[in-house]
């Protein structure tokens, strides 16, 4: 069943926007660094862009590693999974760009994205999409989705003014590694 995509055609675009979870992979250059993997997910939050374009939300968390690793290196893929219906894992692999609120190109996409949800969002992830292929997903669990966790919306509304811009200058400065984030010395 395995195989490679020219690229993102309105089937395949169907199937990734059906699903509710994905994961994002990226790591440093550096042999020792830290591979990151974080899962993903909410309503609205990843858009298909074009055939070899995608692009998702990305919010204030615990970690600034996806963003240093995409400002470092680019290299970045998305990982989907099935676990509704027939077995199947989709990757995207490409090169990555953060683009923050104040990116004129920022304010351009914030619009395809379905859902109306501000607080918090930290940047844009594009990906630029090189490999798009597919694996059966034999070994992926059934499982149902009921509905989005509402937590984090929960969370970034009661947040008062300031606090996001004091959490990207501590927290989400630097990553594991050292690489800059969102701090003074990333660019």
């Amino acid at each position: 069943m395995a195989q490679q995509y020219d690229e993102i055609d309105d089937k395949l675009r169907a199937w990734i926007t059906a699903q509710p979870m994905f994961f994002v992979a990226s790591a440093p250059l550096a042999a020792d660094g830290h591979v990151n993997v974080s899962p993903k997910g909410m309503d609205g939050t990843f858009v298909v862009l074009s055939p070899h374009q995608v692009g998702y939300l990305d919010f204030f968390g615990s970690g600034i590693e996806t963003v240093a690793h995409v400002r470092e290196n680019g290299r970045i893929v998305v990982m989907f999974c099935s676990f509704e219906g027939a077995p199947k894992i989709v990757r995207l692999h490409g090169r990555g760009r953060v683009l923050l609120p104040d990116d004129a190109a920022f304010a351009a996409l914030r619009g395809r994205f379905s859902k109306t949800r501000d607080k918090g969002v930290r940047s844009i992830i594009v990906i630029d999409v090189d490999r798009i292929s597919d694996s059966c997903g034999f070994a992926v669990p059934l499982m149902q989705h009921i509905a989005d966790r509402d937590v984090l919306d929960t969370s970034q509304e009661r947040r008062e003014e300031g606090y996001f811009e004091k959490y990207a200058a501590t927290k989400n400065a630097v990553s594991i590694d050292g690489l800059p984030g969102l701090g003074e010395s990333a660019d």
